[in-house]
């Protein structure tokens, strides 16, 4: 076997993997691929597609983002710290009148686009929606199918990780865009992972299941007793709770919380 077929995590068919560079690797010749950015893009999309309002995701600070939003009649999000529509749960929630929104982020939206041309089928994927989505993954797709999961993590930057959407907080010297691993993101993949074998067993049974997927599966079933308390104390929940965004963290805890699946369609993340 080539040292990229292992990469690939080849011959599993269920596999698992962090940030854009991973999603390149493990993606090659699947046929879905679940992106997972807890806090927040994937939240947001979970919470606007409930709404039926569709989500094109979009390159984080790129130039022609409002362009792109004019040409596709939606309405651009913002950042946190700007205030109205942004990468927050709560103002894709609460914003009245919302049909279309471009919705950038550094990590999960980024990865999203890149991948859109790349895959059959990409699915948006939360703590909110995993149960959801791994039901209509077995009632939709074939028993052979490849599915590709993978962890958005932030990208470390000299004034912190700036994963949410605002100014970031106090980060390490010398960090340069490196991947920083985002618990949240390993548990909101588990949760997904962990409903397809407790939803499928005849179907994705634990052998189909990469190690690196099982891994992020034992996560999620350590985490979920104490799941709220956990999301709240990490990193990242911590975070956006010091910039006064409690609600979302409170809102992307909600596991199952949503029937609505996210997929994307011509280019937007719509309601299945």
């Amino acid at each position: 076997m080539t040292a990229g077929a292992v990469h690939r995590q080849q011959p599993y068919r269920i596999r698992f993997e962090w940030g854009l560079d991973g999603a390149r690797i493990i993606t090659a010749g699947a046929d879905l691929a679940v992106v997972v950015d807890v806090l927040s893009f994937t939240t947001c999309v979970s919470v606007a597609v409930e709404r039926g309002v569709e989500v094109y995701p979009y390159r984080w600070k790129d130039t022609g983002a409002e362009d792109f939003a004019v040409h596709h009649r939606a309405t651009l999000a913002g950042p946190r710290n700007g205030g109205g529509l942004s990468l927050s749960p709560s103002s894709l929630r609460d914003t009245p009148g919302l049909e279309r929104v471009v919705l950038p982020s550094p990590n999960g939206s980024a990865i999203c686009q890149e991948l859109a041309g790349e895959v059959p089928l990409l699915a948006a994927v939360c703590l909110r929606n995993a149960a959801a989505t791994a039901d209509w993954v077995l009632a939709a797709l074939p028993e052979d199918a490849v599915i590709a999961v993978i962890a958005a993590g932030e990208l470390w930057h000299h004034g912190g990780p700036g994963n949410n959407g605002g100014a970031g907080h106090n980060g390490q010297p010398g960090h340069d865009g490196g991947l920083r691993p985002a618990v949240e993101d390993l548990w909101g993949a588990g949760a997904f992972l962990a409903g397809l074998v407790a939803a499928g067993r005849e179907v994705f049974t634990p052998e189909a299941l990469s190690p690196e997927a099982l891994a992020a599966a034992a996560a999620f079933d350590a985490a979920e007793p104490a799941l709220p308390e956990l999301l709240r104390g990490c990193s990242s929940g911590r975070e956006l709770i010091g910039m006064g965004y409690p609600d979302d963290v409170e809102i992307a805890a909600g596991l199952d919380a949503a029937s609505a699946v996210a997929v994307l369609r011509n280019g937007a993340f719509t309601r299945v």
